[in-house]
């Protein structure tokens, strides 16, 4: 029933309100597994992707978030699972492996699952250099890889606004990549460096942000 809440009244609701420009739905496969690759501007980037694509899409979630008590934590668990979130434990040796692995769950029963490369969401605006687990998951399942581009979320919680604030936001999805020519490379980091470079350079044509060629950190994460 949630899920149906949220695709069918909260999700047209958020579009009425917002008016997001969308260009290429036309570019994400009807069926079969696909990977969508985005760049990352706000806090809410997952709200949007889920709310303007015409599949179910599946993103990673911190497993603390699905663990609350009470009815408040049942229902947050809920929310969370109807917005397409998968629980995956963090901070610790095996979190990149558990992500990779819910990522390849997905894509292997057909579905569609969302990555932000970059890591984490951009501080300054610009494009960073991107993490192979995008690669590794396109080419461990043979997803088409659907570059994604967002523009003008960040103006929808500025400087950690409590309530968000309508703002013009555009989505791009960019025409589907192939990576099927590298089967059976998937454990070749040059391969994967690789694939991840043609990845962030579709994403960086369609956001047209500025590109840095470094991982972007956190403040609290040390200078990059």
């Amino acid at each position: 029933m949630l899920p149906l809440l949220l695709r069918f009244v909260v999700g047209p609701l958020v579009r009425v309100l917002y008016r997001p420009r969308i260009e290429g739905l036309a570019n994400i496969p009807a069926e079969g597994p696909v990977l969508l690759a985005s760049n990352h501007r706000a806090a809410l980037d997952t709200g949007v992707i889920t709310f303007t694509t015409p599949r179910q899409v599946r993103f990673l979630g911190k497993a603390e978030y699905f663990t609350g008590k009470g009815l408040k934590g049942r229902f947050i668990a809920k929310s969370l699972d109807a917005l397409g979130y998968v629980p995956v434990e963090r901070g610790n040796a095996q979190a990149g492996l558990a992500a990779l692995e819910a990522g390849r769950k997905v894509l292997e029963a057909g579905g569609v699952f969302a990555i932000y490369p970059e890591g984490t969401r951009s501080l300054d605006g610009r494009l960073h250099r991107g993490h192979t687990g995008v690669a590794a998951l396109a080419l461990s399942t043979g997803a088409k890889v659907v570059p994604v581009a967002l523009s003008g979320t960040e103006g929808i919680q500025p400087g950690g606004a409590k309530i968000p604030r309508l703002a013009k936001i555009k989505v791009v999805f960019g025409e589907p990549l192939d990576f099927s020519r590298y089967e059976g490379q998937d454990s070749s980091p040059a391969i994967r460096r690789s694939v991840t470079d043609e990845i962030m350079y579709m994403i960086l044509e369609l956001s047209g942000q500025e590109y840095v060629d470094r991982y972007h950190k956190r403040p609290d994460e040390g200078a990059a």
